[in-house]
């Protein structure tokens, strides 16, 4: 008679014992399936806030282009400065390859010529607004901000409109860049639509009307085409433009040297001819000559119209000084 006993203890020990396990899988089980869920969640968050953006046809109405505004548009916004092919001398060759070295990689700066399978040949004007406006490249992928369309949103749509039709008419060239050098995780491109989140506000230019039209004109060169301030303002460490440093210069984005303050905490002893005599002709009042990549950026500036220059210069007369960061000593 004891053992049956012993066995009925056994056997219900056994059962108090698999409620807790059967429990404990079960929340579990659960846990695993929330933990999933939010994953999903999450991802499908990052891949709707990360998608690239696109420009709204409905704003693109028939019109007849203007070839004469478009190449003052491409001297204004710098294309050959980037895009002209290595090694030569013709500007409109723009087979892409030039090298930009930054703390995130090196870019190879890509062929926009008219060239249908290593250049832009073969887009439409949709691809090409995307581009420039939106950031935005042909396949719906982020380009990445060293071209600066963080500056080129400015850029008024028929302008670049007419750059299209410009650009289409310059030779083509073949041969690809190479493929750009960035290390994980900047090689992942989506994650550009979170810096874009961040920094990239594509709302067009405004115009202020308290000024001038001619102050207008200048804050539309500097600000969008010439991009000015993505060279002349400090970055922080995602290499996002310092708002309240904007034009206070700073360390070269390409990683040598560094780039002025053009505030008037820099330019307080230029006057507006000065400024527009160096746009022109790359002189400073001390009688100095602009080199590095500004001198690439006078050869653009120097075919703009008198008025298009003395304009630059008004606008950047205005800017109020701002301290930029302190410059390191210069090795002896």
């Amino acid at each position: 008679m004891p053992a049956p006993k012993a066995t009925k203890r056994r056997s219900g020990s056994i059962k108090r014992r698999s409620a807790p396990t059967e429990f404990g899988a079960a929340v579990t089980k659960r846990i695993l399936s929330i933990a999933i869920v939010a994953a999903l969640l999450g991802f499908g968050g990052y891949w709707v806030a990360t998608a690239p953006a696109m420009i709204d046809t409905s704003k693109l109405t028939a019109r007849s282009a203007d070839l004469g505004n478009g190449e003052t548009v491409f001297n204004a916004g710098g294309c050959a400065s980037c895009h002209a092919s290595p090694g030569q001398s013709d500007r409109t060759h723009l087979g892409g390859g030039l090298a930009l070295t930054s703390p995130f990689g090196t870019f190879h700066v890509p062929n926009i010529s008219s060239d249908p399978r290593d250049g832009i040949g073969k887009w439409s004007e949709r691809d090409f607004l995307d581009a420039v406006l939106k950031g935005t490249s042909p396949a719906a992928s982020h380009y990445y901000p060293a071209f600066p369309y963080g500056s080129y949103h400015l850029v008024k749509l028929d302008d670049a409109r007419d750059l299209y039709a410009y650009l289409k008419t310059l030779p083509a060239v073949s041969g690809k860049a190479p493929d750009h050098e960035l290390p994980f995780p900047f090689n992942i491109r989506r994650n550009i639509g979170i810096w874009k989140l961040l920094f990239f506000n594509d709302q067009p230019f405004a115009p202020d009307p308290a000024q001038s039209p001619a102050w207008n004109r200048g804050a539309y060169l500097v600000n969008g085409l010439g991009h000015c301030a993505e060279c002349h303002s400090p970055r922080n460490a995602l290499g996002g433009i310092i708002a309240a440093q904007r034009f206070a210069g700073g360390p070269n984005p390409e990683g040598k040297g560094w780039v002025p303050n053009i505030t008037q905490k820099g330019l307080a002893d230029w006057s507006e001819n000065d400024l527009a005599y160096f746009l022109e002709t790359g002189q400073t009042p001390e009688g100095d000559t602009a080199g590095g990549s500004m001198a690439r950026v006078i050869r653009n500036t120097a075919l703009l119209s008198a008025e298009d220059r003395k304009a630059m210069a008004l606008y950047l007369k205005s800017l109020p000084a701002v301290d930029g960061p302190p410059r390191p000593p210069r090795a002896k």
